[in-house]
């Protein structure tokens, strides 16, 4: 009768192990496998700036090697490490960032649906130069080696977040009103 109940109590401890494992929810870092790009338009040429630092934690459900559940993420990055590989235009934007007074640009997450076994719907608030705005994104996601990628982009305005679009030569360049925010970030 002992070894009865002994047998038993340890098939239910492995039981609970096996379906622990398998429906994991865990907290996960962003890993230095990522880049965030803003892309937008002037009257002089399409431009890019972009940066690869930034941190940020993800608390993500995992079931049998498929995503199940996003249940929060949090992003931060320092607006001056945006580049744009001139100069000139670091400075102009970071201007318009107000970066002496708003150092970091912020994303949290507020719900996440799933579309599909790859597709999901985010919402969550952007922090960008002292403006909260919440937005929708479509992202894509793939598991790989204990890795989750996420990729997506919105599309923005500089009015949204109570910015001016930057001009340059004494106003005969203009940057479009228009932003797209880019991303491919990893977590494990």
């Amino acid at each position: 009768m002992k070894s009865t109940t002994l047998k038993s109590a340890f098939l239910a401890i492995t039981l609970l192990g096996i379906i622990w494992s398998s429906n994991a929810q865990k907290n996960y870092e962003l890993n230095k496998k990522q880049t965030f790009s803003v892309l937008g338009t002037s009257t002089l040429h399409d431009w890019e700036m972009e940066t690869s630092t930034a941190t940020g934690t993800a608390n993500i459900t995992i079931t049998n090697s498929k995503l199940e559940a996003i249940n929060g993420i949090t992003i931060n990055l320092k607006s001056e490490s945006i580049k744009s590989g001139k100069g000139a235009m670091d400075k102009i934007a970071y201007k318009t960032l107000n970066t002496n007074k708003f150092k970091t640009i912020k994303y949290v997450l507020k719900t996440a649906e799933k579309v599909n076994e790859t597709t999901w719907e985010l919402i969550g608030t952007f922090s960008i130069a002292g403006v909260s705005k919440e937005f929708k994104t479509q992202v894509q996601t793939t598991i790989s080696n204990g890795s989750v990628t996420i990729q997506g982009s919105n599309k923005i305005t500089f009015d949204e977040f109570g910015m001016t679009p930057p001009t340059a030569l004494f106003g005969t360049i203009k940057t479009g009103k228009e932003l797209i925010l880019k991303f491919n970030i990893n977590f494990n």
